[in-house]
């Protein structure tokens, strides 16, 4: 196209004068060119940083020790809720609890030596292995003696030794050596970290000599500490990586900086800048000639914050203490803990993920003819190519991203068209027929902004805040609801329970959440949404199925219902069951899956998808009711057909009253275990009260959101792509190019990285269903020929996914593999001809990678 002809075609379609067919294939067209570049630009992006910018510091140990900033600064002092989450450029820091340390340390001492800032480190690491005996603890020791705090088989000592020349030190670090000195120290339990850091009291009694003074103390300990390991000597390699958790590490701490405005007058008058900053120097220097490791990020995390410091201005605040203890706690044990407790994998500071095994070499050349995002999903989350940052939930980013959520439904607000009668063309149609209840635009459209919703959710970290999952729970029952109410109304109109139907359900579910554990080192349920749709459905199939030529009878039917609710209540609320199928699957497949969360997400929405099937059949009797014209004499179909204007001004009505107070409701409760128990009793009003005002008015039904739509067909993928490839460290991270902001504030990188990141998620997700549905198609049938949704009447919804239609295709030719033999040529004959076949041999390969 010339210049001037695609000149012409752009202002027609600024002026409206482009047919609107035309309009939408150059809109479409210039998104996925838009897509494909940002694509591009990261993967571009991460290999320039990854291999150029990070090329001395790949797995982030460096920058775990000198970087990093606070995410939650305060804006006033002595706050609780501030300074907790300090992250390190490029990696997540992982916070400690006290089983973490004793699986790190497995028995070893841990050991404190120096003055009162060093003595913050021994409390803050005894609070994390028992917080409340280190509180009783605290109100009896001493200021300057030394201390031991005892929790299980862990020990940790305080040796008070503010000068650093003390002969506890020196027979400390001496046990570190693995030389003939060793002898000295024979008495010593095994110690597994060592903390060294004072210099303050060299400030405080000593004037001029202070420094002098100093030195000749590290000079005294510094040769000890390089004996056994120095960072020149540990070049964070893999291999360092898989054996340094293992062995035992010294870390010299900086020496404190104060607030010193509001030191007092006896402290101001000695602890100066100019006496600590020559020290902090000469441990710099010590450190780069000697490889000594220094936490340098203790002195950034009190940089320029007031409110970091206690009262005195010489001591932090005890969440700075504690993210102190983390930074050598990440650096110590990392690397051990991420080998030895697998997934999530959300320590990413100062560690290297596993390499892969043969037999998932070789499972990643067979998934090539599957979708190759599968191979993203890796290079995403389970390398170092893309850096992992911490998330961090503030109101206004919430917030500000529903209102882009909110703004991109509303503006592409458009009637629907599937119902436009033959010959008419739809952008000229000026009243279309109406759409059935709950047709499938408004289905998908509800799909998409839940699926919106729960995006944001995870991405902004709002777990954390208990008013915003209280509303989450209430989404994903929405989509438990539709699971009942789509399969039921398929069930009862069309009585098709073919195994090539349920297969293609099932297989288009599964087909991504199986896959993936074979590459992530995941389980099958850690992708919970399939398996819990996967579940549902088949409950409906049986349910339906079993006595299927009776399910006219409105009681019989109901009856069913009633039956299965208390039969899967049985199953559910009662152990032995899921206990005993797990145990078989652990025994005969290799399958290692925690029955205690599964039960209790089957828990959380035991009776939404019966009050969805009960809603299907209300919905076809009425919908039957409604369109005929003549009724026997009594019967409750004349009732309903003669007052139903009535009856939907009533149930509107309740249903505007009903939503405001379930919000009511939910203010009774105060945490998620109450909320949790109440649930799946009172979902139901705010869904069924949704579906009523959504559907109340003829305009209403017609219209749709085209956005939340699209992102509604494809929300099967982009629930389980976003546990890689958009957030983190299986979903307890973000994911970061790592390009922007490196030299500013964190919040400069985050939202480009969003934008861009987010462009491509969704991009990759459209690509990865479209590729899912045709290869579902080619397992449930080779020999057919797949037409899309656009080509054909549509089916009905199911299970939030959609399956294209299946008409014979002129082409039936067979696609062999050249027969090396009659015998292969048989095999592939009978897999062709054989659905059977086909789902036995994926099973069964299935079982055989998992015995590997």
């Amino acid at each position: 196209m010339g210049t001037h002809a695609f000149t012409l075609v752009l202002w027609k379609a600024m002026t409206g004068l482009l047919k609107p067919s035309t309009r939408i294939s150059l809109a479409r067209q210039a998104t996925r060119h838009v897509c494909f570049f940002l694509f591009a630009f990261s993967l571009v992006s991460v290999f320039y940083r990854r291999y150029w910018l990070d090329a001395n510091d790949p797995f982030k140990c460096r920058a775990l020790l000198t970087r990093g900033h606070w995410l939650d600064p305060p804006e006033e002092p002595y706050t609780s809720r501030h300074f907790e989450n300090w992250q390190p450029p490029g990696c997540m820091m992982h916070e400690y609890t006290g089983k973490d340390v004793r699986a790190c340390l497995n028995g070893q001492r841990i050991v404190y030596i120096g003055d009162s800032t060093i003595r913050q480190l021994f409390w803050a690491t005894a609070k994390k292995l028992n917080e409340t005996a280190a509180d009783e603890e605290m109100q009896e020791a001493g200021k300057h003696e030394d201390l031991t705090f005892e929790d299980d088989d862990l020990t940790v000592d305080f040796i008070w030794d503010p000068f650093l020349n003390s002969s506890s030190l020196r027979r400390e670090l001496l046990s570190y050596l693995n030389d003939d000195t060793r002898d000295e120290a024979d008495t010593l339990e095994p110690t597994g970290l060592v903390t060294v850091g004072g210099g303050l009291w060299y400030a405080r009694h000593f004037g001029s000599d202070s420094l002098d003074r100093f030195r000749d103390a590290l000079d005294y300990v510094a040769p000890l500490v390089a004996a056994k390991r120095t960072m020149e000597s540990a070049d964070y390699s893999f291999q360092s990586l898989q054996t340094r958790g293992g062995g035992s590490h010294v870390y010299l701490t900086p020496v404190q900086i104060p607030l010193y405005d509001v030191l007092s007058p006896s402290r101001a008058s000695t602890m100066t800048p100019g006496k600590i900053n020559p020290m902090n120097q000469y441990l710099y220097n010590l450190s780069t000639t000697m490889g000594l490791t220094v936490p340098w990020s203790h002195s950034l995390m009190t940089w320029g914050s007031e409110f970091a410091y206690e009262e005195s201005g010489l001591h932090v605040i005890e969440n700075v203490a504690i993210r102190r203890v983390d930074v050598i706690l990440n650096m110590r044990c990392n690397a051990q803990m991420t080998f030895s407790k697998g997934y999530p994998f959300d320590r990413t500071c100062c560690s290297a993920y596993e390499k892969q095994n043969p037999y998932r070499t070789r499972l990643f050349l067979a998934s090539m003819f599957i979708p190759p995002v599968l191979i993203g999903f890796w290079s995403y989350d389970r390398t170092q190519l893309f850096n992992k940052a911490q998330k961090h939930f503030t109101y206004q980013e919430f917030s500000g991203l529903c209102a882009v959520a909110l703004v991109l439904g509303v503006t592409s607000v458009r009637r629907s068209t599937s119902r436009t009668p033959p010959g008419r063309r739809a952008w000229d149609s000026q009243q279309s027929a109406d759409e059935p209840f709950l047709s499938r635009d408004q289905t998908d459209e509800w799909k998409g902004w839940m699926q919106f919703g729960i995006l944001i959710y995870h991405y902004t970290g709002a777990s954390t805040v208990f008013e915003i999952y209280q509303i989450i729970r209430i989404l994903v029952a929405s989509y438990l609801f539709m699971t009942g109410f789509g399969n039921t109304c398929f069930f009862y109109k069309r009585q098709d329970y073919s195994l090539p139907r349920s297969a293609s359900v099932l297989v288009r579910l599964n087909l991504l959440s199986c896959t993936l554990p074979y590459i992530m080192d995941t389980d099958y349920l850690f992708y919970y949404f399939a398996p819990l749709v996967s579940f549902w459905y088949v409950v409906v199939y049986l349910t339906m199925r079993i006595g299927c030529r009776k399910n006219t009878s409105t009681s019989f039917l109901l009856g069913k219902i009633g039956i299965s609710a208390a039969i899967v209540t049985i199953l559910v609320r009662f152990p032995i069951f899921f206990d005993g199928l797990f145990l078989l699957l652990e025994h005969t497949c290799n399958i290692h899956w925690n029955v205690k969360e599964w039960r209790f997400r089957l828990q959380l929405d035991c009776y939404i998808v019966y009050v969805g099937m009960l809603v299907a059949v209300a919905s076809c009797k009425i919908s039957d009711t409604l369109n005929k014209q003549q009724f026997p004499p009594d019967n409750r179909a004349t009732f309903i057909w003669r007052h139903w204007k009535k009856l939907r001004c009533l149930s509107i009505v309740v249903a505007v009253i009903v939503l405001p107070s379930f919000w009511s409701f939910t203010q009774l409760f105060s945490n998620k275990v109450d909320y949790n128990r109440w649930v799946p009793y009172v979902s139901l009003f705010p869904i069924i009260s949704f579906i009523i005002l959504r559907n109340c008015n003829r305009h209403l039904r017609n219209l749709y959101s085209s956005v939340f739509a699209w992102l509604g067909r494809c929300s099967l993928e982009t629930f389980t792509l976003q546990f890689h490839i958009w957030l983190a460290a299986d979903t307890k991270g973000l994911l970061s190019l790592g390009i922007f902001g490196r030299e500013t504030a964190h919040i400069d990188g985050r939202r480009h990285d969003l934008v861009i990141l987010t462009v491509v998620f969704f991009w990759v997700s459209g690509l990865t269903a479209n590729a899912i549905t045709t290869i579902t198609n080619w397992i449930i049938d080779p020999k057919l020929k797949y037409v899309p949704d656009t080509e054909l009447t549509p089916l009905p919804m199911t299970d939030g996914v959609h399956l294209g239609s299946f008409v014979d295709g002129k082409d039936r030719r067979k696609i062999f593999p050249a027969p090396f033999s009659k015998a292969v040529k048989r095999w592939c004959e009978v897999w062709m001809e054989s659905i059977q076949i086909r789902l036995a041999s994926i099973v069964f390969l299935m079982w055989i990678l998992n015995m590997v």
